[in-house]
């Protein structure tokens, strides 16, 4: 059997009066993130980990900002295809452990939704995938609310 590891970052910037997607889901804040797609910054991570650990290039290749059939997309549809084609190479996902760097809203209370739906989305165990936040302690442009940022690490085996 063949292991390949993969590491994902993204990052967007927070504006007033858009929706906060994270992980899937909406999250009740003043503030969205800007993005050609929902921005969903967690997803994104975990696309480019994915298609990292498979040698398969990056989310912006398989899906840019220049297409408009990308505009305003849910990104649990770019996972989708991402997890379909690590299926086409032969890759299995093994674990995805992901964090999100941000100030506020604090979303203790909403990880247990988004690992649910991430796990649904991508057709793994709940008992697989992990998501952490932190803060930057005021540090920072997450610190100062400005965006947020991402990271994920992926385990993939090949058939």
């Amino acid at each position: 059997m063949k292991i390949r590891t993969g590491i994902g970052y993204d990052v967007h910037q927070l504006k007033e009066g858009l929706p906060l997607w994270l992980g899937g889901i909406q999250v009740p804040h003043t503030k969205g993130l800007v993005g050609h797609s929902d921005a969903d910054v967690l997803i994104h991570a975990i696309c480019d980990a994915l298609l990292g650990a498979a040698a398969l290039g990056d989310i912006g290749q398989h899906f840019p900002d220049t297409d408009p059939a990308y505009k305003g997309i849910d990104s649990k549809v770019l996972l989708k295809n991402v997890c379909r084609l690590l299926g086409e190479k032969g890759y299995t996902i093994g674990n995805v452990d992901a964090i999100l760097c941000m100030q506020k809203p604090k979303v203790a209370s909403y990880i247990p939704v988004m690992r649910q739906t991430l796990a649904e989305t991508m057709g793994i165990s709940l008992d697989d995938i992990s998501v952490k936040a932190t803060t930057t302690e005021h540090l920072g442009f997450e610190g100062r609310e400005e965006g947020i940022s991402a990271i994920a690490n992926v385990l993939i085996t090949k058939r």
